[in-house]
């Protein structure tokens, strides 16, 4: 006879984590907490380099930690080889996001972008992954790169991710050429004479110079307004808001007000970020958070952030995100408390 193993919980998806950086896994802990982005990304800058063996170690548990935690997808920004060989074995689906940036040099765009290119030329998604050029930030690619980029990926079936207004910097220098931003190109010794500030939030500028046909991720958006949620779905309804909560509170100590993407009907989904500013990657370590701190998110709605929605972004719907006949999305069981998952299947 058969035996029934009962238990109590929800039956849902494999997780799909929509923004990673796991080429950063080897700096877990490295970095203090609540610095602000540009402090952050300066002592990412400072403290990345360690030997391959270690790197390409640190990789494979990161990997093992998404499993082990339920994901079965992963949009990954990946600016060096270091991921390859892990994602070579097809354990986890993956898009790949290749960024660009020029730190809006106009002069240079071409040849920062011929560089990029040679660089990355023979980097090939193995079968059922995907891979695409991409825009770092609003305050890192100028007008004329972003038409390098467009003019090389006019396919519609392109996944572009991009971070957006992950800090207040931001938008004051778009608006007024003010704020933190101008500090941190002195300290690189870039020059910004000949950028000329819009009067706008930063996301303008992005939606005038992205491609409306492709699928946009505008990623952690801690900043964005009703007025930029708006903007962003007037210009295209191909527009997906990554939230990344834990990033957010290990850098900046904010978290986006969910309340005005769910009144726009955005189409929200959920990454990690990296170990580099996170203390873990799970999928429902973020979904506690925003539980924990914007308990108002029904538990339905979450689960589709967490799986369909993203599964969509990445142009993965068509095996992964929801059970449905023909697909292969994995199973996981989760406790009725949101305290564990379990993976089935």
């Amino acid at each position: 006879h058969t035996e029934v193993d009962q238990r109590k919980g929800w039956i849902i998806p494999g997780f799909v984590n929509a923004h990673c950086h796991l080429e950063l896994s080897h700096m877990k802990g490295k970095i203090e907490t609540g610095l602000g982005l540009i402090p952050f990304i300066t002592s990412v800058v400072k403290q990345r380099k360690a030997s391959t063996e270690f790197i390409l170690e640190k990789i494979a548990q990161a990997e093992q930690e998404m499993l082990d935690a339920g994901i079965a997808a992963v949009g990954d920004i990946s600016n060096q080889f270091d991921t390859i060989p892990q994602k070579r074995k097809n354990r986890l689906r993956y898009y790949t996001f290749n960024e660009v940036f020029d730190f809006l040099q106009d002069a240079n765009a071409k040849s920062a972008y011929e560089q990029f290119l040679s660089a990355f030329s023979e980097l090939i998604p193995p079968p059922g992954q995907s891979l695409s050029r991409v825009p770092h930030a609003s305050y890192t690619v100028s007008a004329s790169l972003f038409k390098e980029i467009n003019n090389s990926q006019r396919e519609s079936e392109v996944t572009i991710s991009i971070h957006n207004q992950e800090m207040r910097a931001e938008d004051e220098f778009f608006i007024s050429k003010t704020g933190a931003l101008i500090d941190f190109y002195k300290l690189f010794k870039i020059p910004i004479d000949s950028f000329q500030p819009t009067g706008k939030n930063s996301i303008h500028y992005l939606i005038e110079h992205l491609n409306p046909d492709n699928r946009t991720i505008f990623v952690h958006n801690t900043f964005s307004t009703k007025n930029d949620i708006s903007a962003a779905h007037n210009w295209s309804n191909k527009v997906y808001w990554c939230t990344c909560p834990n990033a957010n509170l290990y850098i900046e100590n904010m978290l986006p007000d969910y309340s005005i993407f769910i009144e726009h009907d955005a189409k929200m989904c959920i990454g990690t970020d990296s170990l580099t500013s996170n203390w873990q990657l799970s999928i429902l370590e973020e979904l506690k958070t925003i539980r924990k701190y914007q308990s108002y998110v029904d538990i339905e709605m979450l689960l589709s952030w967490a799986t369909i929605n993203g599964a969509k972004a990445l142009g993965f719907d068509d095996t992964l995100g929801n059970i449905e006949i023909g697909k292969n999305p994995g199973l996981l069981l989760l406790d009725p408390n949101f305290e564990s998952v379990e993976r089935i299947i």
